[in-house]
């Protein structure tokens, strides 16, 4: 089952960081008495096993999807055995429409497609906001999970990709609680962060959108979702290379946007307003819940 396409040109892996630690360590046997053929035995496999975690971790970088794990194969094993059998039949229409795109690595990955839908579902989320669209899997899993009187704030400076997965979108009978507005978030904002009665009015905000303004949204968020509620930053690890050494071969606009995500990711460990949790899901995730 194809999820994304493999990754080239522009898309090249950004960053593959070493592992410098031993793939096995085996306890020291004092006995003098162990023989020759079981150590050798054993350093046998030792190097079989490291050998085969090169193998995975080099057919992993070839490939398009947004997972940190180190292994493809275990990738796809959390895919195929708990996201795919579970996936709604619209998100998988619109998961392989998408994929498609010669833009495709901007969508949401399936596992944390899934992981959106349950978490509303556990806050009973009803008024949501999303900032960045791109075709609208994300969207979809939001919708989805919404009740029938739930609304979805939707802004993203493309309509043209939203379209194309909006006749998807209508089959899945959501696009009513859908409300798209086309151009820069930040002015909508403002004008939002004005009216008091937006204060504290949202149960969910997903950001997926430009890495550089991470840190104004949230200066406008932060009033915007209520004591309780969750802000969501998506691609917080930055494909890993949030951890790459400062003479490591990246793309420049990966090099160029890890440095905001590092700034973001600073002012969110130490911000008092917000609990947080930072996880390995799909480029990596930050929830931010709003404490006061």
């Amino acid at each position: 089952m194809v999820f994304f396409i493999h990754r080239t040109g522009p898309f090249a892996p950004l960053y593959q960081p070493p592992s410098h630690a031993p793939l096995l360590q085996v306890p020291r046997n004092s006995s003098t008495q162990r023989r020759e053929e079981d150590k050798e035995t054993k350093r046998t496999r030792i190097i079989a096993m490291a050998e085969q975690n090169q193998t995975d971790a080099g057919r992993h970088q070839e490939v398009g999807h947004k997972s940190l794990l180190q292994s493809d194969a275990l990738y796809q094993y959390i895919l195929e055995t708990s996201v795919y059998p579970r996936e709604p039949e619209p998100m998988k229409e619109l998961r392989e429409l998408t994929a498609k795109h010669p833009w495709n690595i901007m969508t949401t990955s399936a596992d944390e497609g899934q992981f959106l839908n349950m978490l509303l579902k556990l806050i009973n989320a009803k008024n949501t906001m999303e900032i960045g669209v791109y075709t609208g899997y994300s969207l979809l899993a939001t919708a989805l999970a919404l009740p029938e009187d739930g609304k979805i704030l939707a802004m993203d400076i493309n309509r043209e990709n939203y379209e194309l997965g909006l006749p998807v979108i209508k089959k899945a009978g959501v696009d009513h609680k859908i409300e798209f507005k086309e151009g820069p978030a930040l002015p909508v904002l403002d004008e939002m962060v004005k009216d008091e009665k937006n204060h504290g009015s949202y149960d969910f905000i997903f950001v997926d959108a430009d890495k550089d303004n991470y840190l104004n949204y949230h200066k406008r968020l932060i009033d915007l979702v209520k004591v309780g509620g969750l802000i969501g930053y998506d691609n917080t690890l930055w494909n890993g290379s949030v951890v790459a050494p400062p003479d490591a071969p990246l793309r420049k606009y990966v090099r160029y946007y890890r440095d905001f995500v590092l700034e973001l990711n600073k002012a969110l460990a130490v911000d008092p307003r917000i609990e947080i949790c930072m996880l390995p899901v799909g480029d990596g995730i930050t929830l931010c819940r709003r404490i006061k």
